[in-house]
Protein backbone atom coordinates (compact mmCIF):
# COMPACT_ATOMS: atom_id res chain seq x y z
CA UNK A 1 0.00 0.00 0.00
CA UNK A 2 1.52 3.35 -1.01
CA UNK A 3 1.63 6.38 1.27
CA UNK A 4 -1.26 8.18 -0.42
CA UNK A 5 -3.67 5.24 -0.25
CA UNK A 6 -2.61 4.55 3.33
CA UNK A 7 -3.42 8.10 4.39
CA UNK A 8 -6.73 8.03 2.56
CA UNK A 9 -7.65 4.66 4.04
CA UNK A 10 -7.00 6.07 7.50
CA UNK A 11 -9.29 8.99 6.76
CA UNK A 12 -6.22 11.24 7.00
CA UNK A 13 -7.05 12.22 10.58
CA UNK A 14 -10.40 13.61 9.55
CA UNK A 15 -11.89 12.42 12.75
CA UNK A 16 -12.59 8.83 11.85
CA UNK A 17 -12.92 6.29 14.62
CA UNK A 18 -10.35 7.87 16.91
CA UNK A 19 -11.82 11.34 17.21
CA UNK A 20 -15.39 10.07 17.11
CA UNK A 21 -14.55 7.76 20.00
CA UNK A 22 -13.28 10.63 22.10
CA UNK A 23 -15.98 13.13 21.24
CA UNK A 24 -18.98 10.83 21.25
CA UNK A 25 -18.14 8.32 23.95
CA UNK A 26 -15.58 9.73 26.35
CA UNK A 27 -17.11 13.18 26.42
CA UNK A 28 -20.29 11.70 27.92
CA UNK A 29 -18.33 10.41 30.89
CA UNK A 30 -17.75 12.73 33.80
CA UNK A 31 -14.41 14.33 34.40
CA UNK A 32 -13.13 16.72 37.00
CA UNK A 33 -13.07 20.45 36.35
CA UNK A 34 -9.40 20.61 37.32
CA UNK A 35 -6.97 19.11 34.81
CA UNK A 36 -3.26 18.56 35.27
CA UNK A 37 -0.41 17.68 33.00
CA UNK A 38 3.19 18.18 31.98
CA UNK A 39 4.92 19.69 28.96
CA UNK A 40 8.30 18.06 28.43
CA UNK A 41 10.89 17.15 25.85
CA UNK A 42 10.65 13.53 26.98
CA UNK A 43 13.37 13.98 29.60
CA UNK A 44 12.68 17.22 31.43
CA UNK A 45 9.79 19.58 31.86
CA UNK A 46 9.56 22.83 29.89
CA UNK A 47 8.66 25.96 31.82
CA UNK A 48 6.47 28.90 30.80
CA UNK A 49 4.48 27.06 28.12
CA UNK A 50 0.98 28.50 27.71
CA UNK A 51 -1.88 26.01 28.13
CA UNK A 52 -5.56 26.81 27.57
CA UNK A 53 -9.00 25.28 27.29
CA UNK A 54 -10.20 28.28 25.28
CA UNK A 55 -11.45 30.01 28.42
CA UNK A 56 -8.68 29.90 31.03
CA UNK A 57 -5.00 30.43 30.26
CA UNK A 58 -2.17 29.14 32.47
CA UNK A 59 1.57 28.54 32.12
CA UNK A 60 3.71 25.61 33.13
CA UNK A 61 5.92 25.90 36.20
CA UNK A 62 9.67 25.36 36.41
CA UNK A 63 9.16 21.60 36.09
CA UNK A 64 6.81 21.87 33.12
CA UNK A 65 3.71 21.08 35.17
CA UNK A 66 0.37 22.86 34.86
CA UNK A 67 -3.01 22.86 36.57
CA UNK A 68 -6.05 24.36 34.87
CA UNK A 69 -9.67 24.73 35.93
CA UNK A 70 -11.71 24.03 32.82
CA UNK A 71 -14.94 25.62 31.68
CA UNK A 72 -17.98 23.37 31.26
CA UNK A 73 -18.14 24.44 27.59
CA UNK A 74 -14.55 23.46 26.82
CA UNK A 75 -14.03 20.68 24.25
CA UNK A 76 -10.24 20.82 23.87
CA UNK A 77 -7.11 21.62 25.78
CA UNK A 78 -4.32 23.11 23.72
CA UNK A 79 -0.74 24.19 24.00
CA UNK A 80 0.59 27.42 22.52
CA UNK A 81 3.68 25.79 21.05
CA UNK A 82 6.68 27.77 22.32
CA UNK A 83 9.46 29.19 20.16
CA UNK A 84 12.38 26.84 19.57
CA UNK A 85 10.32 23.67 19.19
CA UNK A 86 8.81 21.69 16.34
CA UNK A 87 5.09 21.93 15.74
CA UNK A 88 3.12 18.82 16.65
CA UNK A 89 1.39 17.50 13.52
CA UNK A 90 -0.30 14.48 12.00
CA UNK A 91 0.76 14.22 8.35
CA UNK A 92 1.58 17.97 8.55
CA UNK A 93 -1.87 18.98 9.88
CA UNK A 94 -1.26 20.90 13.11
CA UNK A 95 -2.29 19.03 16.25
CA UNK A 96 -1.11 20.94 19.32
CA UNK A 97 -4.31 20.04 21.16
CA UNK A 98 -6.08 17.15 22.86
CA UNK A 99 -9.81 16.47 22.73
CA UNK A 100 -11.23 16.44 26.23
CA UNK A 101 -12.62 13.09 27.31
CA UNK A 102 -12.83 11.21 30.58
CA UNK A 103 -9.21 11.77 31.58
CA UNK A 104 -8.11 14.39 34.07
CA UNK A 105 -4.49 14.53 32.89
CA UNK A 106 -3.06 15.59 29.53
CA UNK A 107 0.65 15.66 28.78
CA UNK A 108 2.36 17.29 25.82
CA UNK A 109 5.76 16.29 24.46
CA UNK A 110 7.89 18.64 22.40
CA UNK A 111 10.99 18.21 20.27
CA UNK A 112 13.56 21.00 20.09
CA UNK A 113 14.36 22.47 16.67
CA UNK A 114 17.85 21.89 15.31
CA UNK A 115 18.28 25.54 14.35
CA UNK A 116 17.40 29.00 15.58
CA UNK A 117 13.88 29.93 14.50
CA UNK A 118 14.23 33.73 14.58
CA UNK A 119 14.36 33.49 10.80
CA UNK A 120 11.48 31.54 9.31
CA UNK A 121 8.76 31.80 6.69
CA UNK A 122 5.07 31.09 6.41
CA UNK A 123 2.48 31.03 3.67
CA UNK A 124 -1.16 32.08 3.81
CA UNK A 125 -3.67 30.02 1.86
CA UNK A 126 -7.04 31.73 1.53
CA UNK A 127 -10.13 29.92 0.27
CA UNK A 128 -9.06 26.68 -1.40
CA UNK A 129 -12.84 26.21 -1.36
CA UNK A 130 -13.16 22.89 -3.15
CA UNK A 131 -16.73 21.78 -3.84
CA UNK A 132 -16.20 18.76 -6.08
CA UNK A 133 -13.58 16.15 -6.90
CA UNK A 134 -12.89 18.15 -10.05
CA UNK A 135 -11.93 21.15 -7.90
CA UNK A 136 -9.77 18.86 -5.79
CA UNK A 137 -7.91 17.59 -8.85
CA UNK A 138 -7.18 21.13 -9.96
CA UNK A 139 -5.92 22.05 -6.50
CA UNK A 140 -3.69 18.98 -6.43
CA UNK A 141 -2.41 19.62 -9.96
CA UNK A 142 -1.69 23.35 -9.57
CA UNK A 143 -1.59 24.84 -6.06
CA UNK A 144 0.06 21.90 -4.29
CA UNK A 145 2.98 21.51 -6.74
CA UNK A 146 3.50 25.27 -6.62
CA UNK A 147 3.98 25.18 -2.84
CA UNK A 148 6.19 22.11 -3.13
CA UNK A 149 8.43 23.97 -5.57
CA UNK A 150 8.52 27.05 -3.31
CA UNK A 151 9.48 24.98 -0.28
CA UNK A 152 12.19 23.19 -2.25
CA UNK A 153 13.63 26.51 -3.43
CA UNK A 154 14.07 27.60 0.21
CA UNK A 155 16.50 24.78 0.89
CA UNK A 156 16.41 21.71 3.14
CA UNK A 157 17.04 23.63 6.36
CA UNK A 158 14.32 26.25 5.89
CA UNK A 159 11.66 26.63 8.56
CA UNK A 160 8.30 27.23 6.91
CA UNK A 161 4.71 26.63 7.94
CA UNK A 162 1.32 27.32 6.41
CA UNK A 163 -1.92 28.83 7.65
CA UNK A 164 -5.22 28.41 5.82
CA UNK A 165 -7.49 31.34 6.65
CA UNK A 166 -10.77 29.57 6.01
CA UNK A 167 -13.15 28.23 3.40
CA UNK A 168 -11.13 25.05 3.22
CA UNK A 169 -14.08 23.49 1.39
CA UNK A 170 -17.29 24.81 -0.12
CA UNK A 171 -19.99 23.35 2.15
CA UNK A 172 -18.83 19.83 1.25
CA UNK A 173 -17.24 18.54 4.44
CA UNK A 174 -16.64 15.15 2.83
CA UNK A 175 -13.73 16.87 1.07
CA UNK A 176 -11.86 17.70 4.28
CA UNK A 177 -9.77 14.50 3.75
CA UNK A 178 -8.80 15.75 0.29
CA UNK A 179 -7.61 19.06 1.74
CA UNK A 180 -5.67 17.14 4.37
CA UNK A 181 -4.09 15.09 1.61
CA UNK A 182 -3.00 18.34 -0.05
CA UNK A 183 -1.43 19.43 3.25
CA UNK A 184 0.34 16.08 3.61
CA UNK A 185 1.70 16.38 0.07
CA UNK A 186 2.97 19.92 0.66
CA UNK A 187 4.87 18.53 3.61
CA UNK A 188 4.96 21.60 5.87
CA UNK A 189 3.07 22.15 9.14
CA UNK A 190 -0.33 23.69 8.40
CA UNK A 191 -2.72 25.47 10.76
CA UNK A 192 -6.39 26.08 9.92
CA UNK A 193 -8.98 28.80 10.58
CA UNK A 194 -12.74 28.32 10.19
CA UNK A 195 -14.48 29.86 7.17
CA UNK A 196 -18.19 30.35 6.56
CA UNK A 197 -18.21 27.43 4.09
CA UNK A 198 -16.58 25.16 6.69
CA UNK A 199 -19.54 25.43 9.10
CA UNK A 200 -22.32 23.00 9.91
CA UNK A 201 -25.78 24.30 9.05
CA UNK A 202 -29.10 23.04 10.43
CA UNK A 203 -27.48 22.06 13.73
CA UNK A 204 -28.56 24.98 15.89
CA UNK A 205 -26.74 28.26 16.43
CA UNK A 206 -23.19 29.52 16.32
CA UNK A 207 -22.09 27.36 19.24
CA UNK A 208 -22.77 24.13 17.29
CA UNK A 209 -21.86 25.30 13.78
CA UNK A 210 -18.21 24.30 14.18
CA UNK A 211 -18.81 20.67 15.24
CA UNK A 212 -17.34 18.97 12.16
CA UNK A 213 -14.46 21.43 11.88
CA UNK A 214 -13.47 20.78 15.49
CA UNK A 215 -13.64 17.02 15.02
CA UNK A 216 -11.20 17.33 12.13
CA UNK A 217 -8.95 20.25 13.06
CA UNK A 218 -9.47 20.92 16.77
CA UNK A 219 -10.09 24.33 18.37
CA UNK A 220 -11.35 27.21 16.22
CA UNK A 221 -9.18 29.69 18.11
CA UNK A 222 -5.71 29.17 19.55
CA UNK A 223 -2.15 30.50 19.41
CA UNK A 224 1.41 29.36 18.77
CA UNK A 225 4.91 30.81 18.57
CA UNK A 226 7.92 30.67 16.32
CA UNK A 227 11.01 32.77 16.92
CA UNK A 228 9.98 36.24 18.06
CA UNK A 229 6.58 35.95 16.36
CA UNK A 230 3.34 35.14 18.14
CA UNK A 231 0.57 33.73 15.96
CA UNK A 232 -3.13 33.81 16.84
CA UNK A 233 -5.93 32.05 14.95
CA UNK A 234 -9.48 33.35 15.52
CA UNK A 235 -12.99 32.39 14.39
CA UNK A 236 -14.73 35.56 13.17
CA UNK A 237 -17.65 33.86 11.40
CA UNK A 238 -20.83 34.02 13.48
CA UNK A 239 -23.56 31.66 12.32
CA UNK A 240 -26.99 33.25 12.76
CA UNK A 241 -29.03 30.03 12.92
CA UNK A 242 -30.43 30.04 9.39
CA UNK A 243 -28.70 28.21 6.57
CA UNK A 244 -25.90 30.30 5.01
CA UNK A 245 -26.80 33.29 7.16
CA UNK A 246 -23.78 34.63 9.04
CA UNK A 247 -21.90 37.82 9.84
CA UNK A 248 -18.41 38.88 10.79
CA UNK A 249 -18.14 38.92 14.57
CA UNK A 250 -15.57 37.82 17.16
CA UNK A 251 -17.32 36.27 20.14
CA UNK A 252 -16.91 37.65 23.63
CA UNK A 253 -15.44 34.29 24.71
CA UNK A 254 -12.66 34.67 22.15
CA UNK A 255 -11.93 38.27 23.04
CA UNK A 256 -11.71 37.32 26.72
CA UNK A 257 -9.39 34.44 25.87
CA UNK A 258 -7.26 36.64 23.61
CA UNK A 259 -6.77 39.21 26.37
CA UNK A 260 -5.45 36.44 28.60
CA UNK A 261 -3.26 34.97 25.86
CA UNK A 262 -1.70 38.35 25.08
CA UNK A 263 -0.61 38.76 28.72
CA UNK A 264 2.30 36.48 27.81
CA UNK A 265 3.26 38.36 24.63
CA UNK A 266 5.71 41.28 24.76
CA UNK A 267 4.51 44.52 23.20
CA UNK A 268 7.45 44.58 20.79
CA UNK A 269 6.93 41.05 19.47
CA UNK A 270 5.66 40.43 15.95
CA UNK A 271 1.96 39.59 16.30
CA UNK A 272 0.19 37.80 13.45
CA UNK A 273 -3.62 37.46 13.70
CA UNK A 274 -5.23 34.94 11.32
CA UNK A 275 -8.96 34.70 10.55
CA UNK A 276 -11.38 34.42 7.64
CA UNK A 277 -13.57 37.52 7.26
CA UNK A 278 -11.70 40.84 6.82
CA UNK A 279 -11.57 42.82 10.04
CA UNK A 280 -11.23 46.36 8.71
CA UNK A 281 -14.67 46.54 7.08
CA UNK A 282 -16.61 43.34 7.77
CA UNK A 283 -16.27 42.43 11.46
CA UNK A 284 -19.00 44.21 13.40
CA UNK A 285 -17.09 44.45 16.66
CA UNK A 286 -13.68 45.17 15.14
CA UNK A 287 -13.23 48.12 17.52
CA UNK A 288 -13.06 45.65 20.42
CA UNK A 289 -10.30 43.68 18.70
CA UNK A 290 -8.38 46.83 17.84
CA UNK A 291 -8.64 47.92 21.48
CA UNK A 292 -7.07 44.65 22.65
CA UNK A 293 -4.20 45.18 20.20
CA UNK A 294 -3.40 48.71 21.37
CA UNK A 295 0.20 49.07 22.46
CA UNK A 296 1.47 46.29 20.20
CA UNK A 297 3.89 47.87 17.78
CA UNK A 298 3.98 45.29 15.02
CA UNK A 299 0.61 43.70 14.23
CA UNK A 300 -0.42 42.05 10.95
CA UNK A 301 -3.87 40.59 10.28
CA UNK A 302 -4.24 37.84 7.67
CA UNK A 303 -7.71 37.36 6.14
CA UNK A 304 -9.44 35.86 3.10
CA UNK A 305 -13.12 35.47 2.14
CA UNK A 306 -13.40 38.19 -0.52
CA UNK A 307 -11.78 36.50 -3.53
CA UNK A 308 -9.72 39.61 -4.22
CA UNK A 309 -6.46 41.06 -2.91
CA UNK A 310 -6.37 44.18 -0.74
CA UNK A 311 -3.97 45.72 1.76
CA UNK A 312 -5.44 48.02 4.40
CA UNK A 313 -3.71 49.84 7.26
CA UNK A 314 -5.95 50.78 10.21
CA UNK A 315 -4.59 52.39 13.38
CA UNK A 316 -1.14 51.17 12.46
CA UNK A 317 -2.36 47.59 12.00
CA UNK A 318 -1.62 46.14 8.57
CA UNK A 319 -4.34 43.82 7.23
CA UNK A 320 -3.52 41.55 4.30
CA UNK A 321 -6.76 40.45 2.62
CA UNK A 322 -5.57 37.71 0.30
CA UNK A 323 -6.40 36.63 -3.18
CA UNK A 324 -7.48 33.02 -3.21
CA UNK A 325 -6.00 29.63 -3.94
CA UNK A 326 -9.11 28.88 -6.03
CA UNK A 327 -9.20 32.24 -7.86
CA UNK A 328 -12.81 32.79 -8.86
CA UNK A 329 -14.04 29.45 -7.51
CA UNK A 330 -11.86 27.32 -9.81
CA UNK A 331 -13.36 28.88 -12.95
CA UNK A 332 -10.26 30.62 -14.28
CA UNK A 333 -6.68 31.65 -13.55
CA UNK A 334 -7.50 34.90 -11.74
CA UNK A 335 -9.65 36.28 -8.92
CA UNK A 336 -12.46 38.73 -9.63
CA UNK A 337 -10.09 41.72 -9.32
CA UNK A 338 -7.53 40.22 -11.69
CA UNK A 339 -5.20 38.93 -8.96
CA UNK A 340 -3.82 35.57 -10.11
CA UNK A 341 -4.90 32.69 -7.95
CA UNK A 342 -2.18 32.06 -5.44
CA UNK A 343 -1.14 32.77 -1.88
CA UNK A 344 0.90 35.06 0.35
CA UNK A 345 4.53 34.33 1.21
CA UNK A 346 5.93 35.90 4.39
CA UNK A 347 9.50 36.00 5.65
CA UNK A 348 10.22 36.66 9.33
CA UNK A 349 13.58 37.95 10.53
CA UNK A 350 13.42 38.60 14.26
CA UNK A 351 10.41 40.92 14.56
CA UNK A 352 10.69 42.17 10.97
CA UNK A 353 8.21 40.90 8.39
CA UNK A 354 8.48 41.07 4.60
CA UNK A 355 6.16 39.57 2.04
CA UNK A 356 5.07 39.06 -1.54
CA UNK A 357 2.16 37.48 -3.38
CA UNK A 358 2.97 34.18 -5.10
CA UNK A 359 0.94 33.60 -8.26
CA UNK A 360 0.29 29.90 -8.86
CA UNK A 361 2.44 28.64 -11.72
CA UNK A 362 4.54 31.80 -11.99
CA UNK A 363 7.84 33.05 -10.65
CA UNK A 364 8.00 35.50 -7.75
CA UNK A 365 8.82 38.21 -10.32
CA UNK A 366 5.22 38.23 -11.56
CA UNK A 367 3.65 40.99 -9.46
CA UNK A 368 1.91 43.07 -12.14
CA UNK A 369 -0.42 42.46 -15.08
CA UNK A 370 -0.01 45.04 -17.86
CA UNK A 371 -2.50 45.62 -20.68
CA UNK A 372 -2.49 47.93 -23.71
CA UNK A 373 -5.86 49.03 -25.09
CA UNK A 374 -6.58 50.85 -28.36
CA UNK A 375 -8.96 53.79 -28.12
CA UNK A 376 -10.31 56.08 -30.87
CA UNK A 377 -7.26 58.28 -31.36
CA UNK A 378 -4.91 57.12 -28.61
CA UNK A 379 -3.84 54.10 -26.61
CA UNK A 380 -4.00 53.29 -22.93
CA UNK A 381 -1.74 51.27 -20.68
CA UNK A 382 -3.30 49.62 -17.62
CA UNK A 383 -1.21 48.06 -14.84
CA UNK A 384 -2.89 45.90 -12.22
CA UNK A 385 -0.59 45.88 -9.16
CA UNK A 386 -2.58 43.47 -7.05
CA UNK A 387 -0.45 43.55 -3.87
CA UNK A 388 -0.15 47.35 -3.91
CA UNK A 389 -0.07 49.41 -0.75
CA UNK A 390 0.74 53.12 -0.29
CA UNK A 391 4.49 52.41 -0.10
CA UNK A 392 4.64 51.11 -3.69
CA UNK A 393 5.77 53.21 -6.68
CA UNK A 394 4.39 52.50 -10.17
CA UNK A 395 6.25 54.23 -13.02
CA UNK A 396 6.19 53.92 -16.80
CA UNK A 397 8.40 54.55 -19.80
CA UNK A 398 7.38 55.20 -23.42
CA UNK A 399 10.05 54.20 -25.95
CA UNK A 400 12.48 54.17 -22.99
CA UNK A 401 11.62 57.75 -22.04
CA UNK A 402 10.68 58.09 -18.34
CA UNK A 403 7.15 59.45 -17.96
CA UNK A 404 6.81 59.41 -14.19
CA UNK A 405 4.10 57.75 -12.14
CA UNK A 406 1.06 56.07 -13.58
CA UNK A 407 -2.23 57.48 -12.32
CA UNK A 408 -4.06 55.35 -9.79
CA UNK A 409 -7.66 54.60 -10.74
CA UNK A 410 -10.56 52.52 -9.54
CA UNK A 411 -11.66 50.13 -12.23
CA UNK A 412 -11.91 46.58 -13.55
CA UNK A 413 -9.13 44.28 -14.65
CA UNK A 414 -9.50 43.77 -18.44
CA UNK A 415 -8.94 40.00 -18.26
CA UNK A 416 -11.48 39.67 -15.43
CA UNK A 417 -14.03 41.47 -17.62
CA UNK A 418 -13.25 39.13 -20.51
CA UNK A 419 -13.53 35.97 -18.41
CA UNK A 420 -16.30 36.75 -15.93
CA UNK A 421 -18.57 39.59 -17.01
CA UNK A 422 -22.20 38.66 -17.70
CA UNK A 423 -24.80 36.31 -16.27
CA UNK A 424 -23.66 33.44 -18.52
CA UNK A 425 -19.96 33.62 -17.71
CA UNK A 426 -18.03 31.82 -16.52
CA UNK A 427 -19.96 28.83 -17.77
CA UNK A 428 -19.69 26.62 -14.68
CA UNK A 429 -20.18 29.26 -11.94
CA UNK A 430 -21.73 32.30 -13.54
CA UNK A 431 -22.10 34.24 -10.28
CA UNK A 432 -18.43 35.25 -10.54
CA UNK A 433 -18.20 38.84 -11.77
CA UNK A 434 -15.38 41.36 -12.27
CA UNK A 435 -14.61 43.30 -9.09
CA UNK A 436 -13.77 47.00 -9.15
CA UNK A 437 -10.63 47.76 -7.17
CA UNK A 438 -8.14 50.55 -6.53
CA UNK A 439 -4.86 48.80 -7.36
CA UNK A 440 -5.19 49.78 -11.03
CA UNK A 441 -2.81 52.28 -12.65
CA UNK A 442 -3.11 53.80 -16.13
CA UNK A 443 -1.93 56.38 -18.64
CA UNK A 444 -2.86 57.41 -22.20
CA UNK A 445 -0.32 57.77 -24.98
CA UNK A 446 0.08 58.36 -28.69
CA UNK A 447 -0.37 55.51 -31.20
CA UNK A 448 3.11 56.36 -32.50
CA UNK A 449 4.73 54.88 -29.36
CA UNK A 450 6.45 51.57 -30.08
CA UNK A 451 7.23 50.16 -26.62
CA UNK A 452 6.00 50.51 -23.05
CA UNK A 453 7.79 49.62 -19.85
CA UNK A 454 6.19 49.55 -16.41
CA UNK A 455 8.31 49.34 -13.24
CA UNK A 456 6.54 48.65 -9.97
CA UNK A 457 8.66 48.98 -6.81
CA UNK A 458 7.33 47.51 -3.59
CA UNK A 459 7.82 48.80 -0.05
CA UNK A 460 10.94 46.64 0.32
CA UNK A 461 12.67 48.12 -2.72
CA UNK A 462 12.06 45.12 -4.98
CA UNK A 463 11.49 46.19 -8.59
CA UNK A 464 9.20 44.33 -10.98
CA UNK A 465 9.55 45.24 -14.65
CA UNK A 466 7.16 44.51 -17.52
CA UNK A 467 7.94 45.50 -21.12
CA UNK A 468 5.42 45.33 -23.97
CA UNK A 469 5.27 46.31 -27.61
CA UNK A 470 2.66 49.00 -28.08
Amino acid sequence: MNRRSFIQSMGLITGGAFISLQTNAFSKLSRGKILIGTVSDGKRGIANVVISDGYSVVVTDSKGKYTITTDDRATNIFMSTPAGYEFKTDYSVARQYETLGSRNSYDFKLKALKRNDSKHSFIIWADPQVKSKKDVREMMDTAVPDVQQLVKSMGPDALIHGICVGDIVWDNHALFPDYNQAVADMGIPFFQALGNHDMDYRMGGDETSDKTFKEVFGPTYYSFNRGKAHYVVLDDVRYLGSERLYDGYISENQLSWLAKDLQYVAKDQLLVINLHIPVHNSVKNNAELYALLEGYKNVHIMSGHTHYNLNKITNGIYEHNHGTVCGAWWTGPICEDGTPRGYGVYEVNGTDLSWYYKSTGFDKAKQVSVYVEELTDQKRVIANVWNWDPEWKVEYFLDDKPMGALEQQKGFDPLAVQLYKGDKMPVTRSFAEPKKMDHLFMAHFSPSVKSIKVIATDRFGEKYTTTLNA
